[in-house]
């Protein structure tokens, strides 16, 4: 029985009740962490994830994250610009763990085309991978090897997190939305204001209020 689902580029990840993951359709880079680089036409399970139990799985652009039960976070797939979280550029054909987050409890996760995010229980916000247009929130378009703290968030507490391709968006636990990164065509909410931005932004319209 299948209780999560996540869609990628080309390429879809399941979760199933007894914590496996099974994936399917394009092979690419190893998105699909069955340590080749074949299509997968049906459903396959994840062997690298025999003996633990995933609680959250996302497919991004071609890349996978998962989390365990644990807390742990493992990633998968193309490497290019860092956003498996691993310290070099390097793809990985299988699930591998993301080390930067021992000790740390992840309750999240969320991919991009080629960023990535995770909550850690602590409310706090990670990402990684390619900077371009603010995308990670950190005030600059660097990218990152590492998974790095948004301090922009410090003193918040973030409830879930969202990767586009080139923009993100965040949920505090107040009910406050914030985005960030690429602003064409008023993706982030701003209004007329369609400027990329380096930090995450409160979103002001009041979201979910009745409008005439």
């Amino acid at each position: 029985r299948a209780i999560a689902v996540s869609a990628g580029e080309r390429h879809s990840l399941a979760l199933t009740a007894d914590g496996a993951v099974w994936s399917w359709g394009d092979g690419l880079r190893g998105k699909l962490g069955h340590g080749d680089q074949q299509d997968q036409p049906l459903p396959k399970k994840v062997e690298a994830f025999a003996g633990q139990r995933v609680i959250a799985v996302s497919a991004g652009g071609v890349h996978g994250l998962a989390i365990t039960a644990d807390g742990a976070v493992w990633s998968w797939g193309w490497g290019g610009f860092g956003q498996l979280g691993h310290g070099d550029e390097q793809d990985q054909l299988l699930p591998k763990k993301v080390e930067a987050f021992a000790g740390r409890r992840v309750v999240a996760v969320s991919t991009g085309r080629d960023h990535s995010f995770a909550i850690t229980a602590d409310g706090a916000v990670w990402s990684w991978g390619y900077g371009y247009q603010g995308r990670l929130g950190h005030g600059d378009t660097q990218s990152q090897l590492l998974p790095k703290k948004v301090e922009a968030f410090a003193g918040r507490r973030v409830v879930a997190v969202a990767a586009g391709s080139a923009h993100s968006l965040a949920l505090t636990a107040d009910g406050a939305f914030f985005t960030w990164g690429k602003g064409d065509d008023g993706c982030l909410g701003h209004g007329e204001d369609l400027s990329d931005q380096l930090l995450p932004k409160k979103i002001e319209a009041q979201v979910g209020a009745v409008t005439e």
